[in-house]
């Protein structure tokens, strides 16, 4: 295990609920639109991937046509980004318990650290800087680089060509199914951290399933990783 490659909303940081669901809403009310995603509602979308393609759904089962949505997501997804940016900068959306501690452990080791998520460039960045400040990340991969989203594996196969290594000798670490089956379609073997939206997720192909980070060092991975190895 050379490499753990993370995803990062819902696995590095607790950002849906409170965070990307919170800037939806702002984004809605300040458009005038009558829409406001709860909990629970929000959970179900996110079995969506990407902000813009769950805008898209989302208004579609509202009825709007799709020449408006054309015309309405972009916009309103770009100013969900800025809100976005606000709550990150405001310190709204933290890093999950024993990430950080995780993350130090496997560059001690000489764990290469990368990310692939289906996030936008334009939040991804600003967040790994104020949250994760000199952990070296390399290759981070967005949406933007790769615009189809998981469960494609397109993400994946990008981080593994920045760095370096074959699928063999690297780990992912996801939060839900979809990612799961992005990594997986990669030839990557997967640990699965699951969240609240995410617990109920089939996660029959992951190497390791576990509840929090608390649970997970350097050796738990690499005993997952090698397991995946052996089939």
């Amino acid at each position: 295990m050379d490499a753990v490659i993370f995803d990062v909303d819902g696995t590095l940081v607790d950002s849906e609920r409170d965070g990307h669901r919170v800037a939806f809403n702002l984004a809605f009310e300040e458009h005038g639109l009558p829409y406001r995603w709860d909990v629970q509602p929000y959970g179900d979308l996110l079995a969506i991937t990407g902000g813009q393609q769950r805008l898209h759904a989302f208004l579609e089962g509202q009825g709007m046509p799709a020449e408006e949505r054309r015309d309405l997501v972009p916009r309103l997804h770009a100013r969900k980004t800025e809100l976005f940016r606000q709550l990150v900068a405001e310190g709204q959306v933290k890093a999950r318990p024993g990430v950080h501690r995780l993350l130090v452990d496997l560059l001690e080791a000489g764990v290469r650290l990368a990310v692939a998520t289906t996030g936008s460039r334009g939040w991804v960045e600003p967040l790994l800087e104020r949250l994760f400040a000199g952990i070296p990340f390399d290759p981070v991969i967005t949406g933007d680089e790769a615009p189809i989203r998981k469960p494609d594996p397109s993400a994946y196969r990008m981080a593994l060509g920045g760095l370096g290594r074959p699928a063999s000798e690297v780990l992912a670490v996801e939060d839900s199914a979809n990612g799961l089956v992005a990594a997986c379609a990669a030839g990557v073997a997967c640990v699965v951290v699951v969240n609240d939206y995410t617990a109920d997720d089939d996660l029959s192909g992951a190497a390791l399933v576990a509840t929090g980070f608390e649970e997970l060092d350097v050796a738990t991975l690499r005993r997952a990783h090698e397991a995946a190895q052996r089939g």
